[in-house]
């Protein structure tokens, strides 16, 4: 375990500021050659993100290459993985596996089990390796590779590890782009935000503030500019992650 013990140090010392240059496409292609490395077929990046509850979260995905039925994929290792890959979240940088349904996958190596937890698995059709990264205020989720016959030689799974850690930095770093001053949210914009969070409509928020529907859509419009959000559900989703409502 204290070779697991250096990895842990080595991943969390890599949380170093995105280059402002980083884009989302410049993220893919380098999850591809990892996903190629481990002999897996896919990969998705999942976050912990708020859910809506107290003292609780969920895992949200950030970013795959499912190509088909995508959303129902990953809504699916979600909710099969989902609980169990958060509680080990909160315990360990240690990777994650599991075995097909049918119990393939991966090749048995002797000194696995010590360095990786293994997960049950009655619903997946795939096999799958979870990475583990924490950041702190930054954020905390996964890097999964799935499917394909998957390579656990602890070597070059830590390599992987690491590497995967420095595209999650790059990744919540272009999500958590904080607003300048200029542009932060008023007063009123957070409310209507948070109102529209708790699953209000804009005559609801008008009415328990007082303004007029046309103002109370023009308090959310501007909002979701600011946060730099193609709609009013991610605007919500990144005022939630950014600290302003909840």
């Amino acid at each position: 375990m204290a070779y697991y013990k250096e990895a842990e140090a080595a991943i969390v010392g890599q949380g170093a500021p995105a280059r402002s240059s980083i884009s989302r496409s410049d993220l893919f292609p380098k999850l591809v050659a990892i996903q190629r490395i481990l002999g897996a077929k896919n990969f998705v990046v999942l976050r912990a993100v708020a859910s809506g509850f107290p003292n609780k979260r969920k895992l949200s995905c950030e970013l795959e290459n499912w190509g088909m039925n995508a959303t129902e994929q990953s809504a699916k290792l979600v909710r099969v993985m989902g609980e169990a890959l958060l509680d080990h979240l909160e315990r360990s940088l240690i990777p994650v596996t599991w075995k097909s349904e049918n119990g393939t996958g991966f090749s048995d190596i002797p000194d696995v089990a010590a360095l990786m937890l293994r997960l049950a698995n009655d619903e997946l059709s795939y096999p799958g390796l979870a990475l583990p990264v924490r950041l702190g205020t930054i954020g905390n989720g996964y890097v999964i590779f799935c499917g394909g016959g998957l390579l656990l030689d602890n070597e070059l799974v830590l390599e992987q590890h690491i590497k995967c850690t420095e595209v999650m930095v790059d990744l919540l770093a272009l999500d958590e782009r904080r607003v300048t001053p200029a542009e932060s949210l008023s007063e009123r914009e957070v409310a209507c935000l948070q109102l529209a969070g708790d699953g209000r409509i804009s005559e609801e928020i008008a009415v328990k503030l007082g303004l007029s529907v046309h103002t109370v859509n023009a308090y959310l419009g501007s909002a979701t500019i600011k946060l730099d959000s193609v709609n009013r559900i991610q605007a919500i989703a990144k005022a939630i992650r950014m600290g302003y409502i909840h």
